[in-house]
């Protein structure tokens, strides 16, 4: 811990402060917004080469036993009943209402055992709902937060470079065969590893999750043999503008307690054929009625950046408001995702910002295609 600020320190803290990482408060961490490259130098590196990032901030929670399949396909509104050890789902968590507590990935790691992964700043309220919900003893939750450092390794570059790593190498053509959406469990010195191609930036990619006390010389080995690739350590904000540009949803921005996922525009992992899950029927209701709110994307005029909450409108009428918006470094234009009324027209158009108004117009999202093949959030599809 951080006495100072009473944060929580990742294995990899000090090292991001020895090599100019600007460090922030982050969901209860002390975590690297940037490195002294800056933030667009980051961002270029993941899209044309390799960039490496430390999101041991994301909550891990391990659920085991003969009930868990069908106890954890009752609280997700994706269905992950009968799926093969080694395939990640991903899924929302939604209230009675259909609000969502958080957006996740769901590993199934052997028969009885499955890894939980929820966002950093929903760790304790995703934890105190499994709780709640526990049926019995053929429930085993163990939060494992805390001791398991999670490293993501995304670009062009990146398998490349996880192949280089020594306790990789028994496993290179297992890593190579991996699909989008699977993962494979490896035993390290006697640690079991997880690596997975989930990905957060719209790039081909990994994610190993490892013990905490082995995180510092797994990421001393990225830097060292990523140096022929162009690796570079990434930060926070890089992490934002490369999941904003192919339009992945933040939980906090895109989605919330108030938003549904139909709103959000990830109804493709909303399975309303599947049993009853907790949310089920109010979503049900809301397709029926029609969705009243819908995630769409806007340009804004000139390099004016339309951040979150900004009032959309259309002759003076307020339609909705900004979920997030940056400039795009890849794309060089100002864009934004926005939740507004269903049925906004495609014209006249316009974004407040710091009092001003500035015009803008739809444009389609993805801003930017993923370029991996089968990501489902790329998706804009009905639910199922």
């Amino acid at each position: 811990m951080n006495e100072s600020k009473c944060l929580r320190e990742t294995p990899l803290s000090q090292w991001h402060r020895a090599h100019d990482g600007r460090m922030v408060e982050f969901a209860g961490y002390s975590m690297p917004v940037q490195y002294k490259t800056g933030v667009l130098a980051e961002h270029a590196a993941v899209r044309e080469k390799v960039g490496i990032f430390d999101i041991t901030h994301m909550g891990e929670i391990m659920v085991e036993g003969g009930g868990a399949e069908q106890w954890l396909e009752g609280l997700v509104t994706n269905k992950i009943l009968g799926i093969a050890p080694g395939k990640v789902v991903y899924t929302a968590m939604c209230q009675d209402d259909g609000g969502v507590l958080d957006d996740m990935l769901i590993y199934r790691l052997a028969k009885h055992r499955w890894l939980v992964v929820c966002n950093a700043a929903n760790h304790d309220k995703i934890l105190t709902w499994f709780q709640i919900h526990q049926p019995g003893k053929d429930v085993v939750i163990d939060d494992a937060s805390y001791r398991t450092a999670l490293i993501a390794i995304q670009g062009p570059n990146s398998h490349q470079l996880i192949t280089r790593l020594e306790a990789i190498r028994p496993h290179t053509d297992s890593v190579g065969q991996l699909d989008f959406y699977t993962s494979l469990n490896v035993v390290v010195g006697g640690a079991e590893w997880v690596v997975s191609r989930t990905g957060y930036t719209g790039e081909h990619g990994y994610e190993i999750y490892v013990p905490n006390d082995m995180a510092l010389s797994l990421w001393q080995e990225l830097i060292t043999k990523g140096e022929e690739f162009g690796v570079v350590p990434v930060g926070l904000a890089a992490r934002d503008t490369l999941r904003f540009e192919v339009c992945y949803c933040l939980y906090g921005h895109e989605l919330s307690e108030d938003t549904t996922p139909l709103e959000a525009g990830i109804g493709w992992a909303v399975k309303f054929k599947k049993a009853d899950y907790i949310g089920k029927e109010a979503l049900q209701k809301q397709k029926a009625a029609g969705v009243p709110r819908l995630l769409i994307g806007l340009e804004v005029a000139g390099r004016t950046i339309a951040r979150q909450s900004a009032q959309v409108m259309s002759q003076n009428q307020l339609l909705g408001q900004v979920t997030s918006g940056n400039y795009s470094p890849t794309l060089r234009r100002s864009l934004a995702l926005a939740l507004v009324a269903s049925g906004v027209p495609d014209r006249e158009l316009q974004v407040e910002v710091r009092g001003k108004v500035y015009p803008c117009h739809a444009v389609p999202i993805p801003f930017l295609s993923a370029r991996v093949k089968g990501d489902p959030r790329a998706e804009r599809t009905l639910p199922a």
